[in-house]
């Protein structure tokens, strides 16, 4: 089994998959008597196909035991799928390049308190993984006429490991390694 540990999400790493949903953009103004500060455009939301539209959703999701056993991505081919989280908890990401075969090799992120995310069209990932317990989410998606869910069953599963920083607290069900073993992982982790 490949194992792979989840990085940081930034703007940047996450720049190939989509749109990363933070305060952190400069394209904010103030609004309503400048008693509100609005962060301005900070994802695309695509929907294509008869009967397209944009809908909002609320999902409360259950955390997966970790470190994950990836078996399954999937992708939307007919719109864009956002999730905003309404807590301060971290989730994880998994995305994978398209390739003439199928998905590429998985990349893992790590959500911070704060931050959500919009993958794009067509793009392979895997499911909702809040970290620690239940977790509320926003999602942003399309609604209309045409199948907009395929799915791909990996023949050899990836395990999907949080650094090991987040890992070692106690409300996270990733172990952490043994003490001879912690410096090796720290290597792998940066």
């Amino acid at each position: 089994m490949s194992r792979i540990v989840a990085q940081p999400l930034t703007r940047e790493n996450f720049a190939p998959f989509g749109d990363v949903i933070d305060m952190g953009g400069d394209n904010r103004y103030p609004i309503n008597g400048g008693k509100a500060m609005r962060y301005h455009d900070l994802a695309t939301a695509e929907a294509v196909g008869p009967n397209a539209r944009v809908l909002i959703s609320m999902v409360r999701g259950t955390p997966y035991e970790m470190p994950l056993k990836l078996t399954m991505v999937e992708r939307h081919p007919l719109g864009s799928q956002a999730f905003i989280p309404l807590s301060p908890r971290p989730f994880l990401v998994v995305v994978c390049h398209d390739t003439k075969d199928g998905p590429g090799e998985p990349h893992a992120f790590l959500a911070g308190p704060g931050q959500g995310i919009n993958y794009r069209r067509n793009l392979w990932h895997g499911v909702l993984t809040p970290i620690g317990q239940e977790q509320d989410f926003l999602i942003v998606d399309r609604a209309g006429d045409g199948s907009n869910l395929e799915e791909f069953y990996f023949s050899h599963p990836y395990e999907i490991h949080l650094p090991w920083k987040l890992s070692h607290d106690r409300h996270f069900a990733d172990r952490p390694p043994a003490r001879r073993d912690r410096a090796r992982h720290r290597a792998e982790d940066r």
